[in-house]
C-alpha cells in the first residue's frame, strides 16, 4: 500500500479519465453524520493526527496514527494516512468533520464533488471539499481577511478502500488581501482537541463500516 500512496503522490495519470461530479450525501447519511458528530467520535483521531503530524514535522517516528507533510510551492500541508483500527466509515466521517471544522472557521464551500479515475493497475476515487474565506470580511483599510487561503480537503480512496485524507491550504499572494495565518495554526485549530473518553471509544466500532 505505501508503494502505492507514493504513486499516487507523484503522478496523476489515468487511463480512462473522467470528469469530476457533484459530490452528495443521502439524508440517511447525513443524519447519521450529525450523530458521529454529536456523540464526539472524531475525538478518537483529530488529537492522535495532529500529534502525529507535529512528530512528522520534528523528524520523530511515533507509534499508532502516521501523517506526511506535504510542502508544494504555493501550498502546504499534511497527508493523514488511513489506518485500518480506524474503519471506512470513521474515515469518510472525520473527512466531512475537517469540512465542518474549516466552515466553523469564517469558510464557505465553494465546490463538493468526487472522480474516479482508472489507472493500470488500480483504480483511484477521490472525492473533494473546497473552501474559501467568506468574501464580506474585510478591514477598514479594504483589505480582504483571507484567513488561511483557500482550504482543500480530498479523500482518496484505491480499489473502494481508504488511502488517505490530503488537506491543505492555498494562501492567495495578492496585496488586496491580509496575510495568511499558517497551516500550522490551521492544524491547531481543526485537530487540537482532547482525546476521547472510554465511553468515546467503545463508539469506533458502531461507525466503523458506514
Amino acid at each position: 500500500m505505501l508503494q502505492l500512496l507514493k504513486r499516487l503522490f507523484s503522478s496523476s495519470s489515468a487511463t480512462q479519465p473522467t470528469e469530476w461530479q457533484p459530490l452528495h450525501r443521502t439524508p440517511a447519511q447525513e443524519r447519521l453524520h450529525a450523530r458521529w458528530i454529536e456523540q464526539q467520535v472524531y475525538l478518537n483521531w483529530a488529537g492522535p493526527y495532529f500529534k502525529a503530524y507535529h512528530f512528522c514535522k520534528a523528524g520523530i517516528q511515533g507509534h499508532g496514527l502516521r501523517v506526511q507533510l506535504l510542502n508544494e510551492p504555493g501550498r502546504q500541508g499534511a497527508v493523514l494516512l488511513y489506518d485500518p483500527s480506524i474503519g471506512p466509515g470513521n474515515f469518510r466521517h472525520f473527512f466531512d468533520l475537517l469540512r465542518d471544522r474549516v466552515l466553523a472557521l469564517g469558510y464557505n464551500v465553494s465546490t463538493s464533488d468526487q472522480r474516479t479515475l482508472h489507472h493500470e493497475q488500480y483504480t483511484e476515487t477521490i472525492e473533494k471539499h473546497f473552501l474559501k474565506p467568506r468574501p464580506n470580511d474585510c478591514t477598514a483599510t479594504g483589505r480582504c481577511n483571507q484567513r488561511y487561503g483557500n482550504v482543500v480537503v480530498d479523500l482518496v480512496q484505491v480499489n473502494g478502500q481508504p488511502g488517505f485524507i490530503r488537506f491543505f491550504s492555498n494562501p492567495f499572494q495578492d496585496s488586496i488581501f491580509t496575510a495568511p495565518h499558517s497551516f500550522d495554526e490551521l492544524m491547531a485549530a481543526v485537530l487540537d482537541l482532547p482525546p476521547a473518553p472510554k465511553e468515546v471509544q467503545a463508539r469506533i466500532k458502531q461507525y466503523a463500516k458506514g
